[in-house]
């Protein structure tokens, strides 16, 4: 089985036009009718946490992507710590009878996968101009600058903040940059150069903070750091 961690995605493996995805409320309601038998009793899911929930990421994962693992990413101290969804807290609160339970964890999957179009509408938009044809180098590095600035701004909102946030933080400027055409390693050093241990859970970068970052990842972008 593939990892299941969503914290790992990389852009490739949730680029919405890479994994076609809709769902109706038919569809919706057929989902959760296939989700329902796999999830665990009351008595059960204690015994089993952490993996209670695993055989129905497993089946989300394999009948849509590896994308959907990140259904019960949930903002906070969750099962999963530092995501954006709001709707799923962790099995030990989101959790009721299946019945009740099953169309929860399919309106987790739909709000994540939300966020995911919702953040490769904001990296078109922020894209630097003609971006797969000009060279990195030849990049005005304010676009590097103020992409950061947003997509941080926009994660540490979406996440409040709260627990974690920054490595999801770290993970969208990673995939910002291998939507620009950036190597995921490259990426990786970068967003680590100019991000790694200067966010903190429970804290809300503030400008300047910021700024210090943003500065740091357009100038390693460009090579001048």
């Amino acid at each position: 089985m593939s990892d299941l961690r969503a914290s790992t995605l990389t852009w490739a493996e949730v680029d919405p036009l890479r994994h076609p995805f809709e769902l109706d409320e038919d569809a919706a309601k057929a989902l959760a009718g296939l989700v329902a038998p796999l999830l665990p009793s009351p008595e059960a899911m204690e015994e089993l946490w952490p993996h209670s929930l695993d055989p129905v990421t497993e089946f989300l994962v394999n009948r849509y992507g590896r994308w959907a693992s990140g259904w019960d990413w949930s903002v906070g101290e969750g099962d999963n710590d530092g995501g954006v969804v709001d709707v799923w807290c962790c099995a030990n609160h989101s959790m009721t009878t299946a019945d009740a339970t099953a169309p929860l964890a399919v309106t987790a999957l739909l709000e994540w996968r939300d966020w995911i179009e919702d953040l490769a509408e904001r990296f078109s938009a922020l894209a630097p101009p003609s971006h797969s044809a000009v060279p990195l180098s030849s990049v005005d590095p304010w676009y590097w600058e103020r992409a950061c600035t947003r997509l941080v701004t926009v994660v540490a909102d979406r996440t409040r903040a709260h627990s974690g946030w920054y490595g999801h933080c770290m993970q969208v400027l990673e995939w910002f940059l291998a939507y620009s055409g950036i190597d995921e390693e490259r990426a990786r050093e970068i967003v680590e150069s100019a991000v790694g241990g200067r966010f903190s859970s429970w804290a809300a970068p503030d400008v300047v903070l910021v700024d210090t970052v943003s500065s740091r990842f357009a100038r390693t972008v460009d090579g001048n750091l």
